[in-house]
């Protein structure tokens, strides 16, 4: 499969189990050390009533298979995962510019403090930390940060 053998596309109801599987196993692999609040059904759930029918949500989908998401709510990114298999192929570019083209008067997104990856790949597409937090405000209770895109007028907070 190359980058070109993928189509991008908005969810439909009949994705909601594809795109839960990828983002447990994502989750997994990225974040193997932050204990996820939610078993297997209930993120099935979730994705089946409110990620898929109440957010824009999008897929990256080759052969019948989802390949990755991506769920945007007003400004908000709210879930950008790929099967870990996929990463390192563009998807996750593919997935940002579309979110740009989609949100051109900017962006924002929370990611783990502690998901150095995650972390980079932003910061490579421009995004900027504005904001870091103890992690109360999440169900994870994980430090996390804030990036936003456009880069905001004012400096970046430190790492």
């Amino acid at each position: 499969m190359t980058i070109d053998d993928v189509v991008f596309r908005r969810a439909r109801d009949s994705d909601a189990a594809r795109m839960a599987d990828v983002w447990m196993r994502s989750f997994a692999t990225a974040l193997p050390d932050v204990r996820r609040v939610h078993d297997d059904d209930a993120v099935r759930q979730w994705f089946r009533h409110v990620v898929v029918p109440q957010g824009e949500a999008w897929v990256a989908e080759a052969a019948g298979e989802v390949l990755g998401l991506l769920v945007l709510q007003g400004s908000e990114l709210e879930q950008l995962y790929l099967d870990p298999r996929r990463r390192g192929r563009g998807l996750g570019d593919r997935f940002v510019d579309l979110a740009k083209q989609q949100r051109p008067q900017g962006l924002e997104l929370w990611t783990f403090q502690c998901n150095g990856p995650a972390r980079r790949f932003y910061e490579r597409h421009g995004f900027v930390a504005t904001e870091r937090t103890d992690g109360r405000r999440n169900e994870e209770r994980e430090p996390d940060v804030r990036y936003v895109w456009p880069a905001p007028a004012s400096p970046p907070v430190p790492a």
